[in-house]
């Protein structure tokens, strides 16, 4: 983009240079000013909607703008906590990385107090009022287009209000425009600034404050849609039961016989039901931050999968028993009846099958008296997550569970033909996790334990 707006930059001066008066008039009359990196579009053309808007109903107005002056005097006070808030979470979050990754450099025996400052640190992050979007850091780039429209809407939006303001003071109105700065697109309003000088304080006031009292109504009217949007769409979709996989990254981990597919039902997540999107995410942070959760096992199942194996410490200070290179086995840990934590290579599927999750031993007792609770023996930051998406058989998946976000929604369709596309971005959540420092995942973890072999991951695969 930046070559294009270059050309058309060079274009201009080239144009201006041999086509000097005649260029330069086209421009004029076609309101278009060409400058580095900046172009912008100003038209007279909707002078007389402005007019209309803004001398109708001038009572009802004039409280309307009287609202506006209010609320944009509390935000602007409100603004002032908001970035002092967020400051002083940036530099905790600031601190709380530098200290992780001070701790993760230490020996294995650190590592708990390494898992706890990661913890810290994503939840001060996550507690963040404000958050600063980069597009292809933390906003996914094939989400672009909807961003930079709900930008151009919102600026146009903005402007409205201080043009209709404008005309309701008697303030002359010139025109109103759009611009693309770089690849950020807005819009303004060309007053008569003599006119805008010479009126009151508190008529100015009004002027200012009308756009961002305009954002704020277009932000109710978002949320109100987003509110009824299940109502809505009722004739065409249902909801709660679970949520719909709109896409799936070609160089997913989820890709195989076993994995996820488009337009299957996620309902469980280990043992954490879901209904909705928010539904997903919380039993994904759930199980992001909370030990691993473990399966119960029967002692004769146990006896018959388990063989002799060779336990030793990672780096991490966690236990590996099984072959680096196997890609059906999992290291288990459990506690036999005299309390005495052991360690066993099972294969994961035929372990976690059909069983009930657990803690302890006490939570399989209830079920059979010789059962024992088997726990994943994995690195610091990995999970074994349970993917319930029936009718198919479940999905086994051992990598970091940020890894596990995809791009899904709420809404089921009721008939087969009904585009799921259409729908894909409604309430959905679209992840690209990143793996940096203390927090890599060795490749052999990103897996999908399915049939009797598991598709290999790069640490930089995810899903969407």
């Amino acid at each position: 983009w930046a070559i294009v707006c270059q050309t058309l930059t060079s274009a201009d001066q080239l144009s201006s240079v041999y086509f000097k008066h005649s260029y330069e008039d086209w421009l004029e009359n076609n309101g278009l000013s060409i400058s580095p990196f900046h172009i912008r579009w100003q038209t007279a053309v909707f002078n007389r909607a402005f007019y209309s808007w803004g001398r109708r109903k001038a009572r009802i107005l004039y409280q309307w703008f009287n609202f506006g002056m209010v609320f944009g005097v509390i935000a602007m006070f409100s603004s002032f906590f908001l970035l002092g808030k967020t400051l002083i979470q940036t530099l905790g979050q600031m601190m709380a990385d530098s200290s992780y990754s001070s701790s993760s450099s230490h020996s294995s025996s650190s590592s708990s107090s390494s898992s706890s400052s990661s913890s810290s640190s994503s939840s001060l992050h996550n507690e963040q009022v404000l958050q600063v979007v980069v597009p292809g850091i933390n906003l996914p780039v094939n989400q672009l287009t909807y961003f930079f429209a709900a930008v151009l809407i919102s600026g146009v939006v903005h402007e409205i209000g201080h043009g209709i303001a404008a005309i309701r003071e008697q303030v002359r109105f010139n025109g109103f425009g759009i611009f693309l700065f770089i690849i950020y697109p807005g819009a303004f309003v060309d007053l008569f600034t003599t006119h805008l000088q010479l009126i009151s304080p508190v008529q100015q006031l009004r002027i200012f404050c009308a756009g961002i009292w305009h954002n704020f109504i277009l932000a109710l009217l978002g949320i109100l849609a987003l509110i009824l949007l299940p109502v809505i769409l009722l004739p065409f979709y249902y909801t709660g039961v679970g949520v719909l996989i709109t896409e799936v990254a070609e160089d997913s981990p989820a890709i195989g016989p076993r994995g996820l597919f488009v337009g299957d039902l996620v309902t469980h997540l280990q043992d954490c039901p879901v209904t909705n999107v928010q539904d997903w995410n919380e039993c994904l942070d759930t199980i992001t931050y909370e030990p691993q959760i473990g399966y119960c096992i029967s002692a004769s199942t146990l006896q018959q999968l388990s063989f002799p194996v060779r336990a030793y410490k990672r780096l991490d200070g966690s236990t590996e028993c099984c072959n680096n290179h196997s890609l059906t086995d999992v290291c288990f840990s459990y506690r036999n009846n005299f309390n005495k934590r052991l360690h066993t290579c099972l294969p994961a599927r035929k372990a976690v099958e059909a069983t009930q999750v657990c803690r302890t031993n006490k939570d399989c007792k209830k079920s059979s008296s010789s059962s024992f609770c088997i726990i994943p023996s994995l690195e610091t930051h990995t999970r074994l997550i349970k993917v319930k998406h029936p009718p198919q058989i479940d999905m086994l998946y051992v990598g970091h569970p940020l890894h596990l976000h995809y791009t899904e929604t709420q809404y089921t369709p009721c008939i087969n033909f009904v585009c799921l596309i259409t729908f894909q971005n409604l309430s959905q959540t679209s992840w690209s996790a990143k793996t940096s420092g203390s927090d890599r995942i060795p490749a052999e973890l990103f897996q999908i334990l399915k049939d009797d072999a598991t598709i290999l991951g790069g640490s930089k695969n995810h899903c969407k």
